[in-house]
């Protein structure tokens, strides 16, 4: 029987698998939200409070499941707000589908209300924010359309699509169906190929292996354990990639991102051998493309990406391998290693410099007196003890989430689960949402660490949390400013800083408002008994930790140690 446009839309998504979308309403799509309506137990639509909290919402499922997030936003207004969840999506290769209501066709081109050039505004392009842009006016093409937005999210490089959808569209009648769900298509390297890195390896003293980036799966992460296994492969992980390899494995060697153990910084230039699985080698995990020099790395460099765009784009590889994760890892781990491999020691060592990193370390002319009364080592030592393995951590950008990266051993995505959701764009907002998405899909623990600017970009997401009945725990670290550019300003403009400061509210009463449980610490001790509540209680807990400002010079003068170090 012919249906609503809208209602054919909604019943595409539930063809591909989709169970949750996160968004704002609006006028523009008031036919799609009826088809919701209509759907009720097949689908559910999230209503969130700011889209660019949605947009966040959506790229966080898109991680944890493998499956494209869908956000839905209305024109101009939600689809600028939502591009910051667009852009995080298409820099973590996050399979993403942002769907946007539009003004009707006979209005436009006329700068009539809320209009907006879509495909200039998100253009697809390397530099930018999706794979592809377009635009559904015929409703008898819009399963297709929404298929090739799928394909496209998944495929390659995963990354986002925007489809704009004009209201008259969506209030059309069709008879059109559905299309049968899509699946990734899988991208094998060839024999040749997997041969010469056996004989890389083979001529290798001190190999090191980096995973990350987008299209991991359960089984390509067995896979990808078997492999180091078998060669005694010292393991790193990428930047805010840290759960792609089991941080408890013997084989760990750490990951390369911010606030990088020079230890391992020292690894990543020492090895004559880096193969790469997965990530596309960005500034984070380079350092600054200084670890591994651009375009042509002092190391041997074997890459393998899922995008043949993304190979040899930034880096030279000596070998370059186009594969998707779950083909490249079943591959290598059938790879035969010989009985005698020459760098047992290497990997060992890589090991033993992991671990003594998650030692706190007293920094040189600094007095106990400066970290204040809050040890976040001892916090992130208290979640290790009490979080189940499966626990899901979320954070977005700020000084706070440097802790979190060092001190907590994070499961590996072999465990069964995906137990971290970080921006590696750096996108402030992001860890609340996240959080949110990650209890409303999962049912897991979720904790979230935030700072105060942070928390104030998307913190209003509580509300969207206790309407769907989410949970999670959130902690908070109030200092009082904006703390990362606080400590940039410390080091390069001491004693003149400037436009970092904030003035707060009662961030515990605020929670509550929500309908949240609220409480506030000043001291380490603390902690522990108000994390074994949280997790007791049927509700959502903010945890206010009040921090001294004071520790904010003790980041600095550790961010001038760990620059020296990556120059060395």
């Amino acid at each position: 029987m012919p249906q609503l446009a809208g209602h054919l839309l909604v019943d595409c998504l539930i063809a591909q698998g989709v169970s949750h979308v996160f968004g704002v309403p609006g006028e523009s799509y008031l036919a799609a939200l009826d088809g919701f309506h209509a759907r009720q137990g097949h689908i559910q639509f999230i209503t969130c409070r700011q889209e660019g909290g949605a947009a966040f919402m959506a790229e966080a499922h898109g991680k944890l499941t493998g499956r494209p997030g869908v956000c839905f936003v209305t024109r101009a207004p939600g689809a600028t707000n939502a591009s910051i969840g667009v852009h995080t999506a298409f820099q973590d290769s996050t399979p993403m589908v942002l769907l946007v209501g539009d003004v009707a066709a006979d209005q436009r081109d006329r700068e009539a209300f809320q209009e907006l050039n879509y495909l200039s505004f998100f253009g697809p392009s390397t530099k930018g924010m999706a794979k592809r842009v377009e635009r559904v006016d015929d409703p008898n093409r819009l399963p297709e359309y929404l298929a090739r937005a799928f394909a496209t999210a998944l495929n390659g490089r995963p990354g986002p699509v925007v489809l704009v959808l004009p209201e008259d569209m969506l209030t059309q009648m069709t008879d059109a169906q559905p299309l049968p769900r899509l699946e990734p298509i899988e991208a094998w390297s060839d024999p040749g190929s997997l041969r010469r890195l056996r004989e890389l390896l083979l001529n290798s003293k001190q190999p090191l292996v980096i995973a990350g980036g987008g299209g991991w799966t359960v089984q390509s992460a067995q896979a990808l354990q078997r492999f180091a296994e078998n060669w005694q492969l010292p393991v790193a992980n990428a930047f805010r990639f840290q759960d792609t390899f089991d941080n408890h494995h013997p084989l760990y060697a750490g990951d390369v991102g911010i606030g990088l153990n020079p230890q391992l910084a020292a690894r990543v230039k020492a090895a004559d051998l880096i193969v790469a699985i997965g990530p596309r080698l960005g500034e984070m995990t380079t350092g600054g493309y200084t670890l591994l020099q651009a375009p042509q790395p002092l190391q041997k460099l074997v890459h393998i990406h899922a995008s043949a765009e993304e190979l040899n784009r930034v880096y030279q590889a000596d070998l370059a391998i186009n594969a998707t994760m779950n083909a490249a890892a079943r591959s290598l781990e059938v790879l035969t290693a010989p009985t005698s491999l020459p760098w047992q020691a290497w990997t060992d060592s890589a090991q033993a410099d992991y671990r003594a990193n998650l030692k706190p370390q007293a920094l040189p002319g600094l007095a106990d007196s400066e970290a204040g009364v809050v040890n976040l080592p001892a916090i992130i030592t208290t979640l290790q003890r009490h979080l189940p393995a499966d626990a899901v951590l979320s954070n977005g950008a700020g000084n706070f989430a440097s802790w979190l990266h060092r001190y907590y051993s994070y499961s590996g995505l072999s465990k069964g689960h995906k137990t971290q959701l970080a921006p590696t764009v750096g996108a402030m907002g992001y860890g609340v949402p996240a959080g949110i998405a990650a209890s409303i899909a999962t049912g897991r623990t979720v904790f979230t660490i935030t700072g105060d600017g942070d928390f104030l970009m998307n913190g209003q997401e509580l509300a969207t949390a206790v309407q769907h009945g989410a949970k999670t725990i959130v902690l908070l670290l109030n200092n009082g400013m904006y703390g990362t550019i606080r400590m940039h300003q410390e080091r390069e403009y001491p004693q003149h800083t400037s436009g970092s400061t904030l003035h707060n509210p009662d961030f515990a009463a605020l929670a509550r408002a929500y309908g949240y449980v609220g409480v506030r610490i000043t001291r380490t001790e603390q902690f522990e008994a108000e994390l074994r509540a949280a997790l007791a209680r049927p509700e959502g807990t903010l945890i206010e930790l009040m921090q001294d400002p004071q520790a904010i010079t003790t980041r600095a003068t550790l961010s001038a140690i760990s620059a020296q170090s990556l120059q060395k």
